[in-house]
């Protein structure tokens, strides 16, 4: 791997920004009691929540994992971030009501509510194996690359720890509010950064040659792709992206922890919404550079280098240390969002459920000795994820496999009444027994069919599972009904109030101007 050349003044902009952050996170922490270290009090505004939201969805996978795919196939990988818009006002509309008045701690909770506690105890048990073995892993796995592309010659596997030792730093003492304050900061500069890169990037030629693409029709400047395409079939637009999307917006612990975090429900749905509409500046800002770094740097064979690269030869001294700095903390945000989710998951889920734990002192103690062993486990695994191709292969296709039988639980459990715990058990473990099946035999069941063709086959597998073997015993009591399932009496009540609401500050309003921002761009590229 080439070495590039980075100025004294870049590696003290830097070692200022790591230190300001580890700071900044510690001064702001809250570790008093249960409520405080995993849901940060339950105090957020709506613009903190969206901040917050953005900076911790930027992972690995989107940073450096979409510019390298882009670079390669083109911005039909932006649609992963449009079907995900469209999944953040669904969510918004109809499952964060029923989070937020379940009053849960985390995810797999609400299965609990809805369905009983062997659900509960799957779903976690995947969420957290998901959270080590690709969310965090893979950001350890990021930051790596990046230095390695300063310092070639320094060891893959102490940059891991020293990355996972930095953003374990501040959260494992501060909780959800050291990480959320902190990825205000990183959100901000993340933002600036990636502007900074792009504007660097026209500079250099960026604007005509994607002119260029235009007006040959060219097929990299299209999201609406053929059905043999093997990046992004437009079926898969349909069928597969929107399931992965539920998994990721709406059922993600580390996610939506963020939005459980507001101060109510309003403010979770607003916080939503501007992370929404920060989700559609990827476009410009992240695939678009991609894109572009076909023209400047042809003939790249690692596409998770692709980013990186920009960043080390298109950057002037101090602008270079800016960006190297928005790309730590995108990755340090991650880490930091993923240690104290799956630690919530720990604590809440299995410690406090098992031993029936209310000390909220021994909770927060426990809390922070999970994250350790998650961090160090994470850094473990890491180094294997360069086997894999790239970022975002790795982790689109292992969601593939996991995401569909959880999504099916959820769907069904707050839109059909019928469905009991049993039958989501059923469901969950048929789906998890077909989905090791599809992953060992793939190729001989489907083929070479894109993976985002084969998720509505476990979907629907899944579903069928579950609503059948629900039929064999008795309909869920009232009480697993009662604030766990969507209700359209609910929904007119809300229209209601909220015709008296100004539209500015009306959620309806701005969820309405995020579909009409898709469907435009959904129209101008393809």
């Amino acid at each position: 791997m080439e070495s590039v050349s980075i100025g004294i003044v870049d590696i003290v902009i830097i070692v200022l920004y790591l230190a300001f952050i580890i700071w900044w996170g510690l001064r702001h922490g809250k570790s008093g009691d249960s409520g405080s270290y995993f849901l940060a009090g339950r105090t957020m505004p709506w613009w903190i929540v969206g901040l917050s939201l953005f900076a911790a969805s930027i992972s690995s996978t989107t940073l450096i994992g979409q510019s390298g795919d882009a670079y390669h196939t083109g911005v039909a990988v932006f649609n992963y971030n449009l079907t995900g818009v469209v999944v953040m006002v669904f969510f918004a509309v109809f499952l964060l009501p029923l989070y937020v008045k379940s009053k849960i701690f985390t995810i797999p909770e609400f299965l609990e509510r809805r369905f009983d506690k062997r659900s509960r105890y799957y779903f976690s048990g995947i969420c957290i194996i998901g959270n080590i073995f690709l969310d965090a892993a893979g950001a350890l796995y990021a930051a790596a690359l990046i230095i390695k592309l300063v310092f070639p010659a320094a060891d893959l596997r102490l940059i891991i720890l020293i990355f996972a030792l930095l953003a374990a730093s501040y959260t494992i003492p501060g909780g959800l509010s050291s990480a959320i304050n902190a990825e205000l900061i990183q959100a901000i500069i993340l933002i600036a950064g990636s502007i900074i890169l792009t504007v660097a990037c026209f500079a250099h030629g960026g604007g005509e040659y994607l002119s260029s693409l235009f007006a040959s029709s060219d097929l990299s400047v299209k999201l609406i792709r053929p059905l043999d395409d093997p990046a992004t079939p437009w079926l898969g637009l349909i069928v597969g992206m929107p399931v992965s999307g539920i998994y990721f917006w709406a059922n993600n612990q580390t996610l939506v922890q963020r939005v459980l975090s507001a101060r109510n429900l309003d403010e979770g749905r607003k916080g939503v919404m501007l992370t929404g509409f920060l989700t559609l500046l990827t476009l410009f800002i992240i695939v678009f550079p991609g894109v572009i770094a076909r023209n400047l740097f042809p003939g790249m064979e690692k596409p998770d280098m692709i980013y990186p690269t920009m960043v080390m030869k298109l950057l002037p001294t101090g602008l270079l240390g800016i960006m190297l700095s928005a790309l730590l903390a995108a990755l340090t945000s991650t880490i930091s969002a993923i240690l104290n989710s799956t630690s919530t998951l720990f604590t809440m889920d299995f410690y406090a459920q098992i031993g029936k734990e209310t000390d909220e002192r021994k909770l927060v103690r426990v809390g922070k000795i999970t994250s350790v062993i998650i961090i160090l486990i994470a850094a473990l695994w890491a180094p294997n994820i360069g086997r894999f191709g790239s970022l975002l292969k790795y982790y689109q296709e292992m969601l593939s496999y996991i995401a569909p039988p959880v999504v099916a639980a959820f769907l069904l459990g707050i839109f059909n009444k019928r469905v009991n715990g049993n039958g989501s058990f059923i469901g969950l473990m048929a789906g998890l027994a077909m989905a090791v099946v599809m992953m060992l035999f793939r190729h001989r069941i489907f083929g070479d069919l894109h993976f985002l063709l084969i998720i509505p086959f476990l979907l629907v597998f899944s579903m069928i599972v579950i609503y059948i073997a629900s039929l064999f015993s008795a309909s869920p009591s009232s009480g697993k009904l009662s604030g766990t399932v969507w209700s359209i009496s609910d929904y007119k009540a809300e229209t209601k109030a909220l015709a008296k609401v100004p539209f500015y500050s009306n959620y309806r309003f701005w969820a309405a101007l995020l579909l009409a921002g898709c469907a435009a761009i959904l129209v101008v590229f393809s």
